[in-house]
């Protein structure tokens, strides 16, 4: 910029900003980031577009990961589904595939998640309500009937028994046919932040992530287009922290299993191109742009800095967006088709290559098939109706939004840089800061909608007291789990017991040793073995890992 040019834009910035004051002043206090009232070159001082920027495909891969992006290829549309048994939720997944979904994510129970089978006394009253009953092959089998693995890709969000759901899955799809080198999906298998924002742990956190080192292997070598982890940013962000917060604290975790992988001989070209990622979508959409933009730069230059990564799908930050449910309200809860509307554009607008949308009455209940199926087409309308897709990275060089991509980056980078010094990200979780920054944060912005100096339409502005009449919603089958316990019992008679019993206890004695347990992990659930079984072998040489950490 020339000088005199940067003269008179200084001038004239005075001026509007002594006449922009006044307007503001009255202004509710925010309690995001500091936005100003106008951007300009200034705000990117010495900003050689294409010289930072580069292109889209090309490293540190800001303005995407593909050169084409949504010219070459539209990302991929999900639901994340599941509930009651295997042959309900394989209906909704068929209804989904006919209405245009290109990607199966799985939603599986609450005992699933914690490596609990169905008839334990503490599934009770769990079975099916929050995803879908996995307790064996057999239901893995049911859950895919029908559906050709060798042409889906499939999410599954599942963590502590991950290794167990993708044996289960490489078993059915053997049962198809279709070799594992034909497999696309992703296990999200990120513990670390199970013991931060989830809690859907089983294991303490070292054979933890000794299991997600195994599948690391296991994948490279077995499984090459699989992802062999789906690092959280997702959920740190639900529970509570701010979009800074979700890229370092999920950034942490992830350095820590590459650490971990690294130091157990593994290559990082090899691994880390199975690595991707599960980000929110938020409500302001400029940040929200921002964030993955800063994200993608970041990570780069983390896996080529930091651990030589040369692959460049090593150093790419691969992303699957779920538009964000902490946000949605059960009042008025259409309103929440316009908010997953325009979190869906900025996730578009941001170039992610996979992604979810939440159905307007997951505030209250489980998606009913015609949510289910609007929450697909507002994607879908996005696609093929806004125009959206037509150029890559379209608001690459707005002032606004470049200078939040650097600020995003360099407070992100400073958090990680706190978290290295500590020990890095399994310390910081023992001394409890990763926990302690994101409860801060979610009481101060809950604080801000309490004294409105957020806006909620519906919740603390604009409200309606009218009765509106009852929501259609899912009501829940109280006899599912009675009648998932009678299909796992039935099983259980017709399975071969002797083979079972001496798969567990080789597992037993692998989980003894050093070697990678996914082979036989793999052995046992084609035996039939319940998840609960090979959980509960586990955990008779990993221990169980207790909320007071005592076990780690």
């Amino acid at each position: 910029m020339r000088m005199e040019d940067k003269v008179i834009l200084e001038a004239g910035l005075n001026e509007y900003d002594a006449m922009v004051q006044k307007a503001i002043a009255k202004a509710p206090e925010r309690k995001k980031f500091d936005v100003k009232p106008v951007y300009t070159p200034l705000d990117t001082e010495g900003f050689d577009y294409c010289e930072k920027l580069g292109f889209p495909g090309e490293y540190p891969f800001t303005r995407g990961v593909q050169p084409t992006m949504y010219r070459g290829r539209l990302w991929t549309m999900r639901a994340y589904a599941g509930f009651s048994t295997a042959e309900e939720t394989n209906a909704r997944y068929k209804l989904l595939l006919e209405a245009g979904q290109t990607g199966l994510s799985v939603a599986m129970d609450l005992p699933t998640q914690v490596g609990l089978d169905s008839d334990s006394e503490l599934s009770h009253g769990e079975v099916g309500k929050v995803g879908v009953a996995i307790d064996s092959l057999a239901d893995m089998e049911q859950l895919f009937e029908g559906i050709d693995l060798s042409k889906v890709s499939t999410s599954m969000t599942i963590n502590g028994p991950a290794a167990v759901l993708l044996a289960m899955y490489v078993a059915v799809a053997e049962k198809q046919g279709v070799a594992p080198e034909q497999l696309r999906g992703t296990i999200q298998n990120d513990i670390l932040k199970e013991y931060i924002a989830r809690g859907t742990y089983i294991f303490p956190p070292r054979p933890s992530m000794r299991l997600i080192n195994d599948t690391f292997e296991y994948c490279s070598k077995s499984i090459p287009k699989w992802n062999t982890i789906s690092v959280g940013a997702y959920h740190i962000r639900e529970a509570g922290a701010s979009c800074v917060q979700e890229i370092a604290f999920a950034f942490s975790n992830a350095i820590a299993y590459i650490e971990a992988a690294i130091k157990s001989g593994q290559k990082v070209d090899d691994f880390a191109p199975g690595i991707s990622w599960i980000f929110t979508a938020g409500l302001n959409l400029f940040e929200e742009v921002a964030k993955f933009r800063a994200a993608r730069r970041l990570w780069a230059r983390i896996m080529k800095e930091r651990f030589g990564a040369t692959v460049p799908k090593a150093q790419m930050l691969r992303v699957h967006v779920h538009t964000a449910g902490s946000v949605l309200t059960a009042q008025q809860p259409h309103n929440n088709i316009v908010r997953v509307t325009w979190q869906a554009l900025a996730a578009m607008l941001s170039g992610i290559q996979s992604m979810a949308t939440c159905a307007y009455d997951e505030a209250i209940a489980i998606p009913t098939e015609e949510s289910a199926v609007l929450a697909l087409r507002t994607q879908q309308m996005l696609a093929y109706e806004s125009g959206c897709t037509d150029t890559i990275d379209p608001l690459a060089g707005s002032y606004y939004v470049e200078a939040l991509t650097d600020k995003m980056e360099k407070e992100a980078y400073e958090y990680i840089k706190k978290i290295d010094a500590m020990g890095g990200a399994v310390a910081a979780i023992e001394q409890g800061y990763m926990q302690a920054e994101m409860a801060t944060n979610a009481v101060n912005y809950q604080y801000a909608i309490e004294k409105k100096s957020i806006t909620v339409v519906g919740v603390n502005k604009y409200v309606d007291d009218k009765e509106l009449g009852e929501q259609e919603v899912l009501k829940a089958d109280l006899s599912v789990g009675q009648r998932q316990v009678d299909r796992l019992n039935k099983m259980k008679g017709e399975r071969d017991n002797a083979a079972v019993e001496a798969s567990l206890t080789t597992l037993k004695k692998a989980c003894e040793g050093t070697e990678n347990l996914m082979p036989y992990i793999i052995e046992a659930v084609k035996d039939y073995a319940t998840l609960g079984e090979i959980c509960g072998t586990m955990k008779e040489v990993f221990g169980e890992y207790r909320q007071d950490g005592s076990n780690f």
